[in-house]
């Protein structure tokens, strides 16, 4: 049985960890992640990719960004203050793209709703994360909203689009974490030292 005093520990003691990270350590890390990831066959051949904004001292993917634009592929953040079912939306997002907060005091992109894309449209989802293990488990902050919009791929014979990569701290990598029937793993995590890969699911 999965004792959920057990993952609220956890949570609690990872988020306290980067929390302590200092500004150069985080744009250290940030720097590193980007350099990681960015040599990978994922990020390379992927047009439409979602990110997010750091908070809670997640590690920064803007560097990450910089690239996704340099590259011409078109960068997207989640968007949770319309949701429908608790399923994401995700927005494009560029340099000069405005912003405010959602109710959570994450920023989002201010575009039309006409822009906004599902989970299936999009070709890479690189989402934070609070722990992962060796088998592409992975730990969110609870609120379940990325587990939810991509519960599609867990009715699917073989791995589809899109492709899921937690980004994190190498230090939220752990041994063993205990899952729900509706988690969803991941097929890498890249943090700012290595990138870890997972066998697919079938």
């Amino acid at each position: 049985m999965i004792d959920p005093d057990t993952r609220n520990h956890l949570r609690r003691a990872l988020r306290a960890e980067r929390n302590r990270l200092t500004p150069a350590q985080q744009a250290r890390a940030a720097q590193g992640l980007a350099v990681q990831l960015a040599g990978t066959r994922l990020f390379r051949v992927a047009r439409r990719i979602a990110l997010y904004l750091p908070n809670d001292g997640e590690i920064d993917p803007v560097p990450l960004m910089t690239r996704v634009w340099a590259m011409n592929k078109t960068c997207y953040l989640p968007i949770l203050s319309r949701l429908k079912h608790d399923r994401l939306w995700f927005a494009p997002y560029e340099p000069d793209t405005a912003l405010a907060p959602n109710r959570f005091g994450i920023p989002e992109p201010l575009v039309a709703p006409r822009t906004w894309l599902r989970a299936p449209d999009l070709d890479l989802i690189l989402m934070p994360l609070v722990a992962f293990d060796a088998r592409g488990n992975r730990l969110g902050m609870g609120g379940g909203f990325y587990d939810r919009s991509l519960a599609f791929l867990r009715h699917r014979g073989r791995w589809h689009k899109p492709h899921l990569v937690g980004l994190a701290h190498e230090f939220q990598h752990v041994e063993q974490l205990e899952t729900f029937a509706w988690d969803v793993p991941l097929q890498a995590v890249a943090t700012d030292r290595a990138v870890y890969h997972f066998q697919q699911q079938d």
